[in-house]
């Protein structure tokens, strides 16, 4: 390990787990505990905080999910139960449940399509457009929050090195 990895105190959890794993494995490289237990950890507070910003809301993480897949697709707030489970990642079962659960709470509708007689759409309603816009300005201050002692330069280092491993996740 470099010498700056292990010089001094440890300054967070993963330091004394790092230098824990050394001591006890001295024989492997852990390294990679530097980088992506940070990931994991921050992942985990990430989540919390984002559990906090929806629920303020009335909202589950999934159901902001499906809502701000909605609103980002720009007026007037449609799409296609396919094109959700590409940008939500769900099987369509689960989608198709998910599609249920926010038209009973009166947040979607469906309609139907209008280039396919079979076919629906997914429409958010102004309730939920209401709710997704309060939710989505509510994270973006919890995520401000965050990171806002960082400064900007280091914002912008790191998401631009983040980028960059995403990419080799999502190349495979």
């Amino acid at each position: 390990m470099a010498e700056s990895d292990t010089a001094g105190p440890p300054r967070d959890e993963v330091d004394r787990i790092v230098l824990a794993w050394q001591r006890e494995r001295p024989d492997l490289d852990v390294r990679p505990l530097t980088v992506l237990s940070r990931v994991s950890r921050l992942a985990r507070h990430l989540d919390l905080a984002r559990r906090g910003a929806f629920a303020r809301h009335g909202l589950e993480t999934w159901e902001f999910d499906v809502l701000a897949a909605l609103r980002r697709a720009g007026e007037p707030y449609r799409l296609s139960p396919g094109a959700l489970l590409t940008q939500t990642l769900v099987t369509s079962g689960t989608m198709t449940n998910r599609i249920d659960r926010l038209a009973e709470q009166g947040l979607v509708e469906r309609q139907p399509s209008p280039d396919d007689r079979r076919g629906v759409l997914v429409t958010l309603t102004p309730a939920g457009l209401q709710r997704v816009d309060e939710a989505f300005a509510d994270l973006l201050d919890v995520e401000r929050g965050l990171i806002g002692e960082l400064p900007e330069a280091d914002r912008e280092r790191l998401a631009a090195l983040l980028r960059d491993v995403l990419t080799l996740f999502d190349a495979s």
